[in-house]
């Protein structure tokens, strides 16, 4: 149990349909399933809100050969975003969505500007669904993020969030502002080749804490150039670089591979972003809240000095030499 001591964190831009949280953290898109995944790991009441896999309008299959690639500090998917297309998903997952006790971000990929607005409209009827998320592709020219951006605000009175990708993220964010966004992510995980067991190259996006540096600096600088809320997501694996993220401006945080790895990791994050106070242990795994667990590495620091500082006071019986 435990209650929060945070105010509502206003997600979206401020307006008739803005989207408010309470946590600072989700699920990044393609982590999480449809609201259907880790529900018997993870207390979802801890996020701020869930964020689907991606869905586009007309069904896709999934990528053929591998799709997953080891590297030293990280992973390389291929996966091909493959789902039945929204008219069944929503008619699956309809129910839950509403039954959910955190709001639902739907993610929709970027492909034509007549399919984004479909999947709008369609959208827009279903009152489970709180925010649009819609995803760029990584080679989207500026007018044409702009007009698909454009058309998916028009389309429906629910927040469009725009996922930017990792190429030209200044520009594309630019061109989602203007065009009636209203938060962006920063960003879309990059795109690598490497080679799988077999010897293959292999292309895909890449996961992981090595990204986190890049990504962190995109989001300091988007921030300082725009008024539009920033979601940082990129390369989390742990509270501390979340609060990087909040510290470099963002207004929440995504979390994604960390979430293959260990599920509670992302309820750990939330609590420690969220101001939960836990009176008792919730669950088999390290993640009952102690003193320090939201300290950054300085404020750990500072404190040690002070322990040494105040052991090492003149006149103390038990004082040692080290």
């Amino acid at each position: 149990m435990g209650t929060r001591t945070n105010a509502m964190i206003e997600l979206t831009r401020p307006g008739k349909h803005s989207l408010t949280i309470d946590t600072p953290v989700m699920p990044a898109a393609g982590t999480f399933g449809f609201g259907d995944l880790y529900r018997d790991l993870v207390d979802i009441e801890k996020l701020g809100a869930l964020v689907t896999n991606p869905v586009t309008y007309q069904p896709w299959s999934p990528a053929t050969g591998t799709r997953v690639v080891p590297l030293d500090a990280g992973i390389l998917m291929h996966t091909g975003l493959p789902n039945p297309g929204l008219d069944r998903i929503v008619s699956k997952y309809r129910g839950l969505w509403r039954s959910l006790p955190l709001p639902v971000i739907v993610h929709i990929v970027g492909t034509t500007t007549e399919d984004v607005r479909r999947c709008m409209v369609e959208l827009d009827r279903e009152d489970g669904v709180a925010a649009v998320e819609l995803g760029l592709n990584d080679d989207i020219r500026y007018n044409d993020a702009e007009r698909l951006v454009r058309a998916a605000c028009e389309s429906s009175d629910k927040p469009v969030i725009v996922r930017l990708p990792f190429t030209d993220t200044g520009e594309l964010a630019h061109a989602a502002d203007g065009a009636g966004a209203a938060a962006l992510v920063v960003c879309a995980p990059p795109r690598g080749t490497a080679r799988d067991a077999t010897g293959r190259l292999i292309s895909g996006r890449v996961y992981g804490p090595l990204v986190k540096p890049i990504i962190l600096r995109l989001v300091g600088q988007l921030t300082r150039r725009l008024d539009t809320p920033i979601i940082g997501a990129g390369g989390i694996h742990s509270p501390e670089d979340a609060r990087d993220y909040i510290e470099a401006g963002a207004r929440a945080v995504q979390v994604d591979s960390a979430t293959w790895v260990q599920p509670k990791l992302i309820e750990i994050i939330a609590r420690d972003l969220g101001g939960l106070v836990l009176t008792q242990p919730s669950g088999a795994l390290y993640d009952e809240w102690h003193p320090g667990i939201g300290q950054t590495e300085r404020d750990r620091q500072k404190a040690a000095r002070q322990r040494r500082q105040a052991k090492a006071k003149p006149g103390d019986d038990d004082k040692t030499d080290h």
